[in-house]
């Protein structure tokens, strides 16, 4: 057990002088082999040096991680993707000019300069340019390379505040830096770029649409990460894990939308006569149709940024209110949708209805 200081900063999007005082003092935190939570456009992360493997031992060991799920390596210059990835491959510079800084994220044959302790004893390395103003003042303080997963335990829905992070890694982390609320809150698009076509290996903010255009060819999800079947194998190891869960059980239901609040009432009666506490993630257009002890609106089913923004949110908000049993409505599943229909099914373990 540590004691975790807690650093509220004056103004994230433009830190103050202060701020970049305290965010020089987290970042030789990291130097010196600490660990620190930090905000960025997506979810909040888990710092620490991504040169050194005694951090992403750490890293792993703090959120409770399997060892084999590869850290993301943060950086705050584009050259410096150079020092840890073979950018040699033309589309890497290409998409990493188009959509960096922002949430997206390019794995790349490895340089030996990267431990194998931060790529899941891979030959490969994933990177990512974040966006937040926040995010590139610590990097660049931390000495460039900041390896960093999801600032959460490991299993549980992703942080996109201070607060959840605060509830998971109080005690097992040096620092956790209160940027405020991401925008974004889903983890970035990770595309990889070591097989002949690039291919997606988890959905987010920076779509397939997105990508196709800028690279002036059709550029595809692994089946696996959108499949539910038991066995699907997808590419990214991460992928393979139970993510995202909220304590109680989820289940999801698709179709029309007037059988859809039916049937969701119908499970929800089920559980209130078992004694279970219940409660749905619903849209704007029917949350009211719902007979629930707890009813959560997600937003407009036609506003995917706004559904992406609150589920992780809301997720967390049913483990605070003891929910035992949740129902979620489906969301479309093109655009960023895919990302958030990728991230539902993660957290209900594939327990999804579809009804006529």
């Amino acid at each position: 057990m540590v004691k975790t200081r807690i650093i509220k900063l004056e103004n994230p999007s433009a830190p103050t002088s202060a701020d970049r005082e305290a965010l020089r003092e987290a970042g030789e935190i990291i130097q010196k082999g600490g660990l620190v939570a930090f905000p960025t456009e997506t979810v909040y992360g888990l710092g620490g040096d991504a040169l050194n493997p005694a951090s992403s031992k750490a890293i792993y060991a703090a959120k409770g991680r399997p060892s084999d799920n590869p850290l993301i390596v943060h950086i705050a210059d584009l050259q410096d993707a150079g020092r840890v990835a073979d950018m040699s491959r033309p589309e890497a510079m290409l998409l990493a000019k188009r959509f960096w800084p922002g949430p997206m994220t390019l794995v790349l044959p490895a340089l030996d300069t990267v431990p194998r302790e931060t790529t899941g004893g891979l030959d490969t390395v994933a990177v990512r340019m974040p966006s937040d103003p926040t995010a590139a003042e610590l990097i660049r303080r931390a000495g460039g390379f900041v390896a960093a997963p999801s600032a959460n335990l490991s299993g549980r829905p992703s942080p996109t505040d201070a607060e959840h992070v605060i509830q998971d890694l109080e005690g097992r982390v040096d620092a956790i830096i209160d940027g405020g609320d991401n925008p974004i809150g889903l983890e970035s698009t990770i595309v990889d770029l070591t097989v002949e076509d690039p291919m997606i290996l988890r959905p987010g903010y920076i779509t397939p649409e997105m990508l196709s255009e800028a690279l002036g060819k059709k550029v595809e999800l692994d089946p696996a990460i959108l499949s539910m079947a038991a066995d699907a194998k997808p590419k990214a190891p991460g992928m393979k894990y139970r993510h995202y869960a909220p304590k109680g059980s989820l289940t999801i239901v698709k179709g029309n939308p007037k059988t859809v609040v039916a049937k969701i009432n119908e499970l929800l009666a089920d559980a209130a006569k078992a004694g279970k506490k219940t409660g749905v993630i619903a849209t704007k257009e029917l949350a009211l149709g719902y007979k629930a002890d707890v009813i959560y609106c997600i937003g407009s089913a036609g506003d995917e940024a706004e559904v992406g923004h609150n589920l992780y949110r809301i997720l967390r908000k049913m483990d605070d209110e003891g929910v035992e049993v949740i129902c979620s409505e489906a969301f479309a599943d093109s655009g960023f949708g895919k990302a958030v229909m990728n991230r539902l099914r993660k957290a209900a373990g594939g327990e999804m209805i579809e009804v006529s």
